[in-house]
């Protein structure tokens, strides 16, 4: 199946092939959260969207609010341009005009004001602004051999590198030059908020710093950058899955579930739902799993190799040096587990109230997978705000025109259907062609009501509650009618048991080789996220119950 998306930031979309699945995922403090599911495989008008961030400019003529030019009828006349970048990164602004130029309008020489570059050909220019702030003035002489005035339109495009623009369909595209390009994002995240170098990492430190990076549909956090590597380690906003750490007496992070989950490059786990890996984060990254009791920063006696790790307990008690344990950045109020052993049975959690404590391995805690950025990626946009997050050259993606929906990764948003539980997020493409898709949040009864109901009997089908709900109820008053069709009607649902401590892979593989998928299975229009699926675990902390 194809999933085609034709307008970015828009709901009007032209013929957009979806499947998905809208999903139940976590019971969070003994209440039951109602989520949509569901697959989805016939075309329809209006009904995706990918979400994303946008660039933005000013233009003014003769300090004026407008991109007018009235020109008067026989007058040869020179106006000033402001073009303003308000951006805090350097960008790149092609300046033109907005379709032809009528009849008896001669547009004359634009000339950068102060410099020594000399006029053009009539009509080009190629204008570059820096960051927040940086203004260029431009003059343009425009003769009118007509007898009456004329209104000349003039337009922008802006981008962040050399090759991102191109030919306006109504206008004139003018010569280029060279602009600086975007700077590696080692130059700019440890700008914000307070650090604190310990002779090998600064870490970034403090309540809310603007250290929000977007990378792969999702969003981390920067928290400290090698002073020699010069790399940054990201961990995630929010918790992304809630599985357990290992079998009991086992807190070792090496040969854990936790670090098999972090680290599987199939669909199933985390890092094969990375985007390009190889291209943006360290592959053979070193994470300190010493076993400890102190928040000292610990001797490098346990050392893993891995892509993908988590925050050990020093690194979370540095992010709090300006601030403390309940307000620093990296308290997200929610449960998750620390990559660092208190004994050889228990392992450092947090709590939703900052604080840290340890837990038997067998513990279902949420994850926040942590990664070090390689030391060339760069910034493609953003100032590092949660608005406005840093996003990355090569995964900062501005034209989905075409694109199919199930090429695309895990995290990122998507619009489907109408009113307040339309939004979603990619889980993954378990199924060739198809996408599997969770909604954002537990479904409300209403604008502000979590909708709650009992689950039923032990294993999942159409016939107990929460799945006659979800395949009868849900579809008639919660998906509006014009989205049905494009469900699945029927997809396979893994129902393998996990017991306690076990393998997530148990959740649909006979075995943790995964090799022979779970017998134990139901067919539905719409089912739930299983255990270890991602984002089973998202929920923010505006949310929370």
């Amino acid at each position: 199946m194809k999933y085609k998306i034709k307008k970015l930031m828009k709901t009007d979309v032209s013929k957009i092939y979806i499947m998905g699945v809208i999903i139940f995922c976590l019971i969070l403090l003994g209440s039951y959260f109602s989520y949509a599911m569901f697959t989805v495989n016939k075309e329809k008008n209006r009904a995706i969207s990918i979400i994303t961030g946008t660039l933005e400019y000013e233009l003014k003529v003769n300090n004026n609010e407008t991109n007018i030019i009235t020109v008067p009828g026989n007058s040869n006349a020179t106006y000033t341009i402001n073009l303003n970048n308000t951006n805090t990164r350097d960008a790149r602004l092609n300046f033109y005009y907005i379709g032809d130029l009528p009849s008896g309008v001669d547009a004359g020489y634009i000339v950068e004001e102060g410099t020594d570059i000399p006029p053009t050909e009539k009509g080009e220019v190629f204008s570059k602004a820096g960051s927040n702030g940086d203004k260029k003035l431009y003059k343009i002489k425009v003769v009118n051999s007509t007898s009456s005035s004329i209104n000349i339109n003039l337009g922008v495009q802006i981008g962040l590198d050399y090759n991102d623009l191109s030919l306006p369909s109504d206008g004139h595209l003018f010569t280029e030059y060279v602009i600086k390009a975007s700077d590696t994002i080692i130059e700019n995240v440890g700008n914000n908020g307070g650090t604190y170098d310990d002779g090998i990492d600064t870490f970034i430190t403090g309540t809310d710093p603007n250290n929000y990076i977007w990378y792969s549909g999702k969003l981390w956090r920067a928290v400290s950058i090698n002073n020699s590597a010069k790399t940054i380690k990201l961990v995630t906003q929010w918790n992304i899955s809630s599985i357990n750490y290992n079998y009991s007496n086992g807190a070792a992070f090496k040969g854990s579930n936790m670090e098999s989950w972090l680290n599987d490059t199939t669909v199933d786990g985390f890092l094969g739902n990375l985007r390009e890996p190889e291209k943006f984060i360290v592959m053979d990254a070193k994470w300190n799993a010493t076993q400890t009791t102190s928040s000292s920063k610990p001797a490098q006696t346990t050392m893993v190799e891995d892509a993908v790790g988590l925050l050990n307990y020093y690194e979370y008690v540095t992010s709090y040096k300006e601030a403390s344990s309940s307000t620093g950045y990296l308290n997200n109020s929610l449960w998750w587990w620390t990559l660092t052993p208190y004994n050889t049975s228990n392992v450092f959690y947090l709590l939703d109230d900052g604080s840290i404590n340890y837990f038997d391995p067998v513990g279902k805690i949420g994850v926040r997978p942590a990664i070090n950025l390689r030391s060339d990626v760069k910034i493609a946009s953003g100032n590092g705000s949660a608005e406005d997050p840093y996003r990355l050259s090569g995964d900062n993606d501005t034209d989905l025109n075409s694109v199919k929906l199930n090429t695309r990764y895990s995290g990122e948003y998507i619009r489907f259907g109408t009113g307040v539980n339309n939004l979603y997020r990619i889980v993954s493409h378990e199924t060739e062609n198809l996408t599997k898709i969770v909604s954002d949040k537990p479904l409300k009864a209403g604008t502000t009501t979590f909708l709650q109901l009992k689950y039923g009997s032990l294993m999942f089908s159409t016939s107990i509650k929460i799945g006659r709900f979800l395949n009868e109820d849900y579809l008639t008053s919660y998906v509006d009618s014009n989205y049905n069709d494009m469900i699945e009607d029927s997809t396979t649902w893994y129902l393998g048991t996990v017991g306690n401590g076990a393998s997530y892979k148990l959740a649909k593989y006979k075995d943790i080789n995964m090799s022979n998928l779970t017998s134990t299975t139901t067919n539905a229009k719409i089912g739930l996220l299983r255990y270890g699926e991602l984002m089973s675990g998202q929920f923010d902390k505006e949310e929370k119950m």
